[in-house]
């Protein structure tokens, strides 16, 4: 049994559901027979459920979804879409030779933009991180906890904290990567070692990362749930951790070159992966309008 929100009475689990391990959904019923849905996401976020929506409509709405910085998830989602805008920016200036050379930019700008790139990306990452590990309790009604504030957390257990601290992490390598990139007159087993090497890595945590993120909302290691919001945020994250894979295999630097354009094969995955996290970004934005 667990306190009911409004503190009358108590809660039974009546059910729970998740991608083993996990539990990601709770229904408690109460002892009229209500019933009250509790989702990791939207408990970790502090999200209101769909409906509340409703009440935000038309000029208000955009209003939010456009200016809502009193909101920890607004926050997340525009730092999110600025790091993505400039993997973006930096993509394009290499696969199209004659923008870069209008603009008059070398390649060693061009991966200061990607540098520059990785900073958003890992701040809004650990602000996700540090939103997780103080959700507070998962009981039905309880909120954050307003104690002791915790940097990092450690709660493995729970699906939400285990993809922000995977996606926290993988940020971390793409900060070395990128950077390492900016490096001049590299070898070609340099460059595996301290720019591939902590490419792949980081890759790897982010595809581990936005398929938990992807679980959590979906209850599901797959499922479809067009209807939701959420779940199309993690899809699109999703879609854009695959392309940072693809793009991250492609990079590899072997001793004797391919006999095809694997860079350009790679940089094209790094803009399709950062098109994915910049629509993900994008739809936090409406999301986060209906946070508590």
């Amino acid at each position: 049994m667990r306190p009911s929100p409004d503190g009358r009475g108590a809660h039974q689990l009546v059910q729970s559901t998740g991608p083993w391990p996990f539990i990601t959904r709770r229904v408690y019923q109460a002892a009229d027979g209500s019933e009250h849905v509790w989702q990791s996401r939207y408990h970790r976020k502090r999200l209101a459920r769909a409906e509340a929506l409703q009440v935000l409509h038309g000029s208000a709405f955009l209003f939010r979804c456009l200016w809502n910085p009193r909101q920890l998830n607004w926050w997340i989602g525009v730092v999110f879409a600025l790091g993505a805008s400039l993997f973006i920016l930096g993509s394009l200036l290499v696969l199209v030779p004659s923008l870069s050379v209008q603009l008059s930019w070398t390649g060693s700008a061009i991966n200061a933009v990607f540098f520059a790139g990785s900073i958003p990306f890992t701040t809004a990452a650990y602000l996700q991180l540090f939103q997780a590990a103080n959700a507070g309790d998962d009981a039905p009604g309880a909120g954050a906890d307003h104690g002791q504030l915790n940097l990092l957390g450690w709660q493995p257990h729970q699906i939400g904290w285990l993809s922000c601290a995977l996606q926290f992490t993988g940020t971390i390598l793409f900060n070395f990567n990128t950077f390492d990139a900016m490096l001049p007159d590299l070898t070609w087993l340099e460059q595996d070692i301290i720019i591939w090497g902590p490419n792949v890595a980081g890759s790897i945590l982010f595809l581990a990362s936005g398929h938990l993120a992807y679980a959590e909302v979906g209850h599901s290691f797959v499922s479809w749930r067009t209807a939701e919001l959420s779940w199309w945020i993690t899809f699109a994250n999703l879609l854009g951790c695959i392309a940072f894979m693809i793009s991250a295999v492609f990079a590899f630097i072997p001793p004797v070159p391919f006999d095809f354009d694997a860079g350009s094969i790679s940089v094209l995955f790094t803009l399709l992966g950062a098109t994915g996290f910049l629509v993900g970004s994008l739809l936090m934005l409406p999301e986060a309008a209906a946070s508590d």
